[in-house]
């Protein structure tokens, strides 16, 4: 059977740093952070008190008052970071065969704020158990791939994907090999998180994985850096409109890029903690190299997943080096993270979105907060510190790896003829 190919025909994006895609990806090649004090709760008793939220943004003017009210903040995040695909994608709407058109989509956690609330308001009251009705459907992990489809009329492959923080990878994985298959001709895809509540601060807390760097939150995520002490919560969506190649140039549309493979392991080694020689990270990538049929030395940059945690930067650098051998020293490394914070189940998407827009626009973004080389992590490699860089990129991997020791990687490449 003769794969199909899948190329990227629509973005959408709401970010810490940037509400639209341009607006995400100049923050990116500026170097500008996200973190800032937490605006959606009183953090007087907590030991982090600042966060990557998403900033400016009503839900109104995006969605009906009452249609919002039944989404969790994290389903509004997909239905407006979607808009914006969908219409960068062009489609016309009178000749779409929406049976051919799914959504696959990603959260680690889904509707947190609203199973918060719920639990506490009912404990506040008289012990009647007296919910909201729309308790559940807010709640549930896979309702924003229901409310998009609900609101274009896609009746193709339709599901989520929970893998932590690769959730939206794996998304765009299952996307790409549906589409590939035959199973559909387009498919939405990414991811969408909001975790910055009461529930997901105290949490992370407790596991004692993220920054306390009250102080100063706009350096508090430093990948690679040697006096990192935890990532920063980020909060947003990514959208990626995926399509067969030849349905994309039957329509005319707007190709950016082609999805060259996709990868997964697992570390089978912590709940928590990665492998620490990289493991995990080690057969993921090579997995996506072989699913792209390409060589360590075709690539020009990666993505890192880069969360600014002491045992994961390490654990990633030296499975790249694993990989690429003497080819890493060549590559781009850099972790977009320093400036989102650390969007759980929506990071891939929104860091895959930055790996298309390195290929368009031939700049790399930093990896912001580098003021202390690890000793623990080879100093060779470029891991693209404190300021864009330009290159010629026509291959770039995106890693993600996430609790339970799911790992997961996409490749991106130059459309080719």
């Amino acid at each position: 059977m003769k794969l199909r190919r899948v190329v990227v025909t629509g973005l959408g994006a709401l970010t810490p740093i940037g509400n639209t895609v341009q607006e995400y990806w100049d923050s990116l090649i500026n170097g500008v952070s996200g973190a800032a004090p937490i605006t959606y709760f009183d953090t007087t008793n907590f030991k982090t008190k600042f966060a990557c939220e998403v900033k400016n943004f009503n839900v109104e003017d995006f969605i009906d008052r009452k249609e919002a009210r039944k989404m969790d903040r994290y389903a509004q995040y997909a239905v407006v970071a979607t808009e914006e695909a969908v219409k960068d994608a062009a489609f016309d709407f009178e000749t779409l065969d929406k049976d051919r058109v799914g959504v696959i989509w990603g959260s680690g956690i889904g509707g947190l704020e609203t199973f918060q609330d719920e639990v506490v308001n009912w404990s506040n009251g008289n012990g009647t158990p007296k919910f909201n009705p729309f308790f559940i459907p807010k709640m549930i992990a896979d309702i924003a791939g229901g409310h998009i489809s609900i609101k274009y009329g896609f009746r193709g492959p339709n599901f989520t994907t929970v893998s932590a923080c690769a959730s939206s990878t794996n998304a765009m994985i299952d996307a790409f090999n549906y589409i590939r298959l035959g199973h559909a001709d387009v498919i939405v895809t990414g991811g969408s998180e909001a975790a910055v509540t009461i529930a997901g601060m105290g949490g992370f807390n407790a596991m004692h994985a993220l920054s306390t760097r009250n102080d100063d939150p706009a350096t508090a995520s430093r990948p690679m850096d040697k006096d990192r002490e935890g990532f920063v919560l980020g909060e947003g969506a990514g959208s990626l409109i995926l399509e067969e190649y030849e349905h994309a140039i039957a329509r005319g549309a707007k190709i950016y890029c082609e999805v060259g493979g996709g990868g997964m392991s697992a570390d089978a080694h912590h709940i928590t903690a990665p492998h620490p020689e990289g493991l995990g990270a080690r057969n993921v990538m090579r997995n996506c190299l072989r699913d792209a049929g390409l060589n360590p030395e075709d690539v020009d940059a990666v993505n890192m997943h880069g969360t600014s945690t002491p045992l994961g930067d390490i654990a990633e650098s030296k499975a790249i080096i694993e990989v690429f051998g003497e080819h890493a020293y060549k590559l781009n490394l850099n972790s977009t993270k320093s400036m989102t914070g650390h969007l759980l189940g929506a990071a891939g998407a929104i860091e895959t979105i930055s790996c298309i827009l390195s290929i368009k626009h031939g700049i790399v973004p930093p990896t912001i907060n580098h003021f202390t080389d690890d000793e623990n992590i080879d100093p060779k490699l470029n891991f693209t510190f404190n300021k864009a860089q330009k290159r010629d990129v026509k291959v770039v991997m995106s890693n993600t790896f996430g609790f339970g020791g799911h790992n997961a990687c996409v490749l991106i490449k130059k459309l080719e003829a």
